[in-house]
């Protein structure tokens, strides 16, 4: 019993704190896309599209921030249509999670650090000008917004004047963050139980196949997996192109919001397919070209 408790007081506090600091990102990003909605209507919209071609730029460099704040705003621009399809990927594949301080901590050397985020950067901004130029090809990439319908699945009634835009942007924020909590707290009971060491067994118990497992790991939606992935990176368990791979993919809690937002499962599940597709190619190109970071 005693065990049990001490179980599950450790997994209540780590979900608090994975889903308090997202608050403000989701609240912040939610008034950015309820207030055109108020104030300019379509104009607004379809000067948001327009102005959309360069978020791949701008999505990498910004992703780049340590743990996945941006990631989870990014998955809600994207569900609204106000960014890019190619922006997202450029955000979830630049996202740093909790690998920065890792490194930080294990005083990795800034050169190879910054050669890292660099990498990831760079390979978010090529990555979401490739996503962007297919579904321009596919002639999807003008898809409306659709923040009405985000609005009328979440009983907002932001379009019906309702208490403003403040208490439009409250309602949303709670309801993800309440959906992220759940989902937070079944997945850190796992890992609790499981424990970070059986994710470390897995990782290194192939070589040939580590790109492909710690890309797979990459995919847990939470801050373990970066955490698991730079440390065995740090302790030589992990070459450089398995670390690159697990590490473009960590997007952590962004894809919760994505599940959460976009309803249209089919497109979610294209969507983690296609990162984990590009983490694994992108591993291997590196290990094809002997890379150290």
């Amino acid at each position: 019993m005693e065990e049990f408790l001490h179980i599950a007081g450790h997994v209540l506090e780590h979900s608090v704190s994975d889903t308090l600091y997202l608050i403000p990102f989701l609240f912040v990003t939610y008034l950015a896309m309820v207030w055109p909605e108020h104030k300019t209507g379509r104009k607004g919209q379809s000067a948001v599209q327009r102005a959309g071609a360069a978020g791949p730029i701008v999505g990498a460099v910004v992703g780049v921030v340590p743990q996945c704040g941006f990631s989870a705003a990014a998955s809600t621009l994207w569900a609204g249509r106000v960014i890019t399809l190619g922006t997202l990927f450029a955000v979830f594949l630049s996202t740093s999670d909790e690998m920065l301080p890792i490194f930080i901590a294990e005083q990795v050397p800034l050169a190879v650090i910054l050669k890292i985020l660099g990498a990831k950067i760079v390979i978010g901004m090529v990555m979401g000008f490739i996503v962007d130029a297919g579904m321009r090809l596919a002639r999807r990439i003008d898809a409306p917004l659709h923040i009405h319908d985000l609005c009328e699945h979440d009983h907002c009634h932001c379009h019906d004047g309702e208490g403003g835009i403040l208490k439009s942007a409250f309602k949303h924020t709670v309801q993800v963050a309440l959906f992220i909590f759940a989902v937070t707290v079944a997945l850190n009971t796992v890992l609790e139980v499981v424990g970070e060491d059986a994710l470390a067994t897995f990782l290194g118990a192939n070589q040939a196949l580590s790109v492909l497992g710690s890309a797979l790991v990459g995919l847990v939606p939470n801050c373990a997996a970066s955490v698991v992935i730079a440390q065995l990176y740090v302790d030589g368990a992990l070459g450089s192109g398995a670390m690159l791979a697990g590490l473009l993919v960590s997007a952590g809690v962004g894809l919760l919001v994505l599940f959460r937002a976009n309803r249209n499962w089919k497109q979610n599940v294209a969507i983690v397919a296609g990162l984990y597709c590009t983490g694994v190619v992108w591993g291997l190109i590196a290990n094809a070209l002997g890379v150290v970071f």
